[in-house]
């Protein structure tokens, strides 16, 4: 098995309101195309299991764990920001969701596969060290950078987001750690209304108009992100995997297709072949039109299958 898949069951509880658009529908979306296409027999599926509290505290704050653990509702929803509501199963789910790439990380780096995709909810790469923001409790794709760095001495890691919103949590947490390099494409000026000037050398940030299509996305990853990735020579590589910007997703206002999360999964896939032992772990971000974000996420993953 070249490819394990990991979710689990609480991410379908994980409910913030009828309307809501980080519905547990995008994780059954995903898993209706995987068993359509005949993918799913191919990978290696795996519950999750939960995070622990010191892998947690590797990049978010005490206080802030505390918080979420102690404001977690017995019924109804409990809301930590504008956009992001916990029910009395969202601790469970958002505990498993940043469990499921600490798990992924353990998996590739012992060498039981070679990369790994987490479909699990809430989403990640806006939380920060102590805030809750735009649906993400815990920024699962840090967390796992960090076991990564501190459970297996790396010393060199990278994170790709292709997610249509700035993944302003992960650039914070890392912002001053040059053993990560954060390579991100999105929609600017959109949600979260930062990104464009707050990079350095080891934060890669290339925002698109509204209305960027696939080949002005291609472009950005081949003249920014893959001399950025050449030069840092990552260890291991991690996929923050928003598909919200695919032509179909009214949330997004991009025009990306299919064929572009295939190409740039390859062009990654490549780079971790060249220097990272071909060790990737992709988690899932965004993606709010349930079809595409089932064939993009489909895509992606029969890419890093090699089927």
């Amino acid at each position: 098995m070249q490819t394990a898949y990991l979710s689990h069951p609480s991410c379908l509880k994980h409910e913030m309101g009828a309307d809501h658009p980080e519905s547990p529908a995008r994780i059954q979306a995903i898993e209706d195309r995987l068993i359509a296409s005949g993918l799913m027999p191919y990978l290696r599926y795996c519950v999750a299991s939960e995070v622990t509290r010191g892998q947690l505290l590797r990049v978010h704050a005490d206080a802030y764990v505390d918080a979420v653990f102690a404001q977690a509702p017995q019924s109804g929803l409990l809301y930590l920001d504008g956009d992001t509501a916990m029910n009395p199963y969202s601790l469970e789910a958002a505990l498993c969701a940043a469990g499921a790439a600490v798990q992924a990380v353990d998996l590739v780096m012992t060498g039981q596969v070679e990369n790994a995709f987490c479909n699990v909810r809430p989403p990640g790469h806006h939380a920060g060290m102590a805030t809750a923001a735009g649906f993400c409790i815990f920024n699962n794709v840090a967390v796992a950078a960090a076991h990564a760095l501190e459970q297996y001495g790396l010393e060199r890691v990278a994170i790709a987001d292709f997610d249509v919103h700035h993944g302003n949590g992960t650039e914070a947490i890392f912002h001053d750690d040059p053993r990560v390099l954060l390579c991100s494409t999105f929609r600017h000026p959109y949600y979260p209304y930062c990104g464009a000037g707050s990079g350095n050398e080891h934060i890669i940030n290339v925002p698109l108009a509204a209305g960027a299509s696939g080949e002005d996305f291609r472009a950005a990853v081949t003249q920014h992100w893959l001399p950025a990735l050449e030069t840092f020579q990552p260890q291991m590589l991690f996929i923050s995997a928003g598909f919200d910007a695919h032509r179909e997703d009214d949330m997004g206002g991009l025009a990306l297709r299919e064929a572009d999360y295939v190409w740039v999964t390859g062009q990654l896939k490549l780079l971790a072949e060249k220097y990272a032992d071909r060790r990737i772990v992709s988690v899932l971000e965004g993606g709010y039109a349930l079809d595409a974000l089932g064939r993009s996420a489909a895509a992606h993953i029969k890419v890093l299958s090699g089927l």
